[in-house]
């Protein structure tokens, strides 16, 4: 199936990857706000102080009421989970496309099969890399004369160390253990906090780059019929 880039009223055999790419942009800095609530949460609840009842969780299954605060820092983070998502959904959206597009710009099947584009990030130890090996793949399809961008090894070694501290963007620990470590030590949260902001904004330039690469790419293999992005 043809597709039309941008608003151009004739077909092209590339699809709509600036659109994809400006939502995928607004996606992750959502994403890098609502860490930065959380980090903000964090911070107050360590200044606070446990209260005198104990952590939320006290063990067999037991659990205290919550504090007005502790209360609001559920709200953030399903806030946040929420921002996570609709990221994903984004993001996931502009690879895609831009996988389509590389194939059309390179005569070749991308390295990676589709599957990966959704199960990469979830299979344990693929998950360390094949994001961003599709990525790169698609770029080096797109423009296999031009370097990497710097943003892409940056926003991904940043995903990888928030992923590792198992309270990143997909985090390991419940909400109420977090709060206790808030209250017991709360530099680590924040530390893995600016490394998913980190990230997002890294990813955010990476994207643009990506995307403006590709897009000149397809204005050259298409000729003058393909409108300038702006």
């Amino acid at each position: 199936m043809e597709h039309e880039e941008g608003s151009a009223a004739w077909a092209t055999p590339y699809r709509d990857v600036r659109t994809a790419g400006r939502s995928a942009v607004a996606g992750l800095l959502l994403a890098g706000a609502a860490w930065v609530a959380r980090g903000v949460w964090e911070t107050r609840l360590a200044l606070a102080g446990e209260p005198a009842s104990g952590p939320p969780d006290q063990g067999d299954g037991v659990h205290r009421p919550l504090t007005a605060l502790e209360d609001s820092y559920h709200l953030v983070t399903s806030l946040g989970g929420a921002a996570a998502l609709v990221c994903a959904v984004l993001f996931l959206s502009w690879v895609v496309r831009l996988r389509d597009n590389a194939r059309v710009l390179s005569g070749r099947a991308p390295k990676y099969a589709g599957l990966w584009v959704y199960a990469g990030w979830i299979v344990p130890v693929v998950n360390l890399w094949f994001p961003r090996g599709i990525v790169a793949d698609a770029f080096r399809g797109s423009a296999p004369e031009r370097r990497l961008p710097a943003s892409v090894n940056v926003w991904w070694g940043l995903w990888v160390l928030g992923m590792l501290s198992g309270v990143g963007i997909v985090y390991k620990d419940s909400t109420d253990e977090i709060i206790a470590r808030a209250y017991t030590g709360v530099w680590p949260l924040l530390a893995s906090d600016a490394a998913v902001v980190g990230a997002a904004v890294a990813g955010a330039v990476a994207v643009r780059a990506v995307t403006a690469v590709q897009v000149a790419r397809m204005r050259e293999a298409a000729g003058p019929r393909v409108p300038q992005p702006v």
